[in-house]
C-alpha cells in the first residue's frame, strides 16, 4: 500500500509541476531573460567605467607631466593655461580626477597670485558631495591658508573649525592657521595657548611644531 500511495504521490507531484510549467513557464523564462540581461548590461557598465577611469587618468597625466616638469620654473601664463586646461579636462572627467584636476587648477592659479580663480576652486571642491571628504577638508585648509588677512577672521574660524578637530588628519595645520587668525585678531593669548599645544603635539607634523615653537618665542619675548 505505502508503495501505491507513493506512486500516486509522485504522479501527482509530476501532473502538478507539468500544470505549473504550462501555466508559468513563459513568466519564469522571461525572468530568466531579463536576469541575463541585467547582469550582461552591469557588466558592461563595469567595463565602460573602467575605461573611462583609464582614460582619465592618462589625460590627466599627460596635463600635469609639462607642470611637474618645470615646477617653480614655470611661467606665469604657461600656469594659467595649465589651469585652464585642468578646468576645461575637469568639467566632463570621472569624481576622482575631477577633484584633483580643480585642486591642481587652483595651485596653479594661486602660484601666480590669482587668488580668485584659486578660492573659487577650493570652495567648489569644498563643497563638493561626490568628492573624497579628505580632498574636501584639504580644499577647505588651502583656502583658509590663503584666505588669512583678506577675509574675515571669523569666517575662517568658522570654516575650520571641523578641521580643527583632534580626530581630523589636518587639526595640526587647522589649528596653526587658527591661532595666526588670533593673532590677526589681536588675542595673543588665545594664539599662544595654540602654539603651545600644537608645540607639544607629538601627531603635528615637524614644521608645525617647529613654526609654533618659534612664535611661542616671539610672542614670550
Amino acid at each position: 500500500m505505502v508503495d501505491i500511495f507513493d506512486e500516486v504521490s509522485e504522479d501527482l507531484r509530476h501532473d502538478r509541476a507539468v500544470s505549473l510549467a504550462k501555466r508559468y513557464g513563459g513568466f519564469l523564462i522571461a525572468a530568466m531573460v531579463l536576469v541575463l540581461i541585467g547582469v550582461g548590461a552591469e557588466q558592461a557598465y563595469t567595463a565602460h567605467k573602467a575605461k573611462l577611469a583609464e582614460a582619465a587618468a592618462t589625460q590627466y597625466l599627460a596635463l600635469s607631466q609639462s607642470v611637474d616638469q618645470q615646477g617653480a620654473q614655470l611661467p606665469p601664463d604657461q600656469a594659467v593655461q595649465a589651469a585652464q586646461a585642468l578646468n576645461k579636462f575637469a568639467a566632463s572627467a570621472p569624481e576622482g580626477y575631477k577633484t584633483l584636476a580643480n585642486l591642481r587648477a587652483a595651485g596653479l592659479y594661486a602660484a601666480v597670485g590669482k587668488l580668485d580663480q584659486a578660492n573659487a576652486l577650493w570652495t567648489g571642491v569644498a563643497q563638493d558631495g561626490g568628492a573624497d571628504k579628505l580632498l574636501r577638508d584639504l580644499a577647505t585648509l588651502l583656502w583658509a591658508q590663503h584666505a588669512l588677512g583678506a577675509v574675515p577672521d571669523t569666517d575662517i574660524q568658522a570654516r575650520l573649525q571641523p578641521l580643527a578637530s583632534t580626530a581630523n588628519p589636518y587639526h595640526a595645520l587647522a589649528q596653526e592657521v587658527e591661532a595666526l587668525t588670533y593673532l590677526h585678531q589681536g588675542n595673543p593669548d588665545l594664539a599662544k595657548a595654540l602654539f603651545t599645544s600644537l608645540a607639544a603635539d607629538p601627531t603635528a607634523p615637524a614644521g608645525v611644531r617647529e613654526r609654533a615653537q618659534g612664535l611661542l618665542a616671539q610672542l614670550n619675548g
